[in-house]
Order: structure tokens, then sequence, then C-alpha cells
């Protein structure tokens, strides 16, 4: 059982309002988080920061693509059908998000793209074995030191969320679904 949107804290109200007037519905995600209006703060400061900010020079579909491809591999229904859309729309391709999430490595990328979700992929299923020699292969497609920061830090974030949403059974909004597909 959810709080009633008009119990919750009026910064909690406000930003599911901006979610309504934005996107035209409320993220089941934040829904769920509402149940801890702290923890609903700290993870929308960190989603922010992350996917939002202008502070990395990783683009907007760099880390939605990241979000994917950890996602898949955690097979998190959730982030995978509200971060395939943020692919469609960002990289204006309704096909690309289905084939990353089905199989990243059989999509067309750069060799920059496919440096970054190998990382990510191996971050997320082989932690313990990724480390020197894999960051090398970032350096070599000529990501920097904050870069490489960066992509952890999504990949990490990726990771936490999915099981977040998965221990609390929380399913994607239907509306994600048809968003940003073929006409």
């Amino acid at each position: 059982p959810l709080p009633e949107i008009e119990t919750l804290p009026e910064d909690i109200q406000k930003y599911m309002n901006v979610c309504e007037e934005k996107l035209g519905f409320i993220p089941n995600v934040v829904k769920a988080f509402s149940l801890r209006p702290e923890k609903l703060r700290s993870f929308i400061s960190k989603y922010n920061e992350l996917m939002l900010s202008e502070e990395t020079t990783l683009t907007r579909l760099e880390r939605e693509m990241i979000a994917v491809v950890v996602s898949s591999y955690n097979h998190c229904v959730y982030c995978i059908t509200s971060h395939s859309q943020a692919v469609r729309e960002f990289s204006s391709d309704p096909v690309l998000a289905d084939i990353l999430v089905t199989n990243y490595s059989s999509a067309e990328l750069t060799s920059r793209q496919r440096a970054m979700l190998d990382y990510a992929w191996n971050m997320t299923a082989n932690v313990a074995e990724t480390g020197e020699k894999e960051r090398q292969s970032l350096i070599e497609e000529g990501f920097t030191p904050e870069e490489i920061f960066d992509i952890n830090d999504v990949v990490a974030y990726f990771n936490y969320t999915n099981r977040m949403t998965h221990g609390l059974g929380i399913q994607p909004n239907e509306n994600y679904f048809s968003m940003d597909r073929l006409d």
C-alpha cells in the first residue's frame, strides 16, 4: 500500500505534479519510493545528478544506453521499459533500445559505445574480474578519467535501482511501452 499523494510532504507532492505535467503520469518508481520520503529525495537527487546533469561529457544517450544494458543483464522489467523509452527518444531510433535489451553486442554501435557497454556489462556480470584491462579499453577509446568515473557511477546506480524495483515488485507504467515507437 502506497501513501495517498495528499498525505505526502509538500516538496514530494510538487515533484509528483511536475512529473504529471511533463510526462503525463507519475512513474511507479516515484510512487513506490514515496513510502519513504527521505529515500525518494535521495533517489531523485542521485537520478538528476547522473542522468540529467550536464556536469559530465557522457551524452544523455550514452547514460541511457548504460541503464538499459545493466537493466537487461539484471532482468529488471521496470528499468528496461522506462530507459528503453529514453534510448528511443535520445537516439531517434525506435529499434536500437530493443536490440540493446535483447543482445546489445549485436547492435550497430560506435567503437566508443561498444567499449562503454562491454564495460557496463562486465561491471554488472563479473565485477570481481573487471579491472585495469577493462578500464584500459575505455582509455583506448578516448574516455577521460572523469568519464570512466561517470560510467561506473551510472552502472552502480542502476545495479542498485534494479534491485530495489525487483525487491519492491515495481512494475513499469504502461505509458512507457508506446512512447517513441514507430507510427
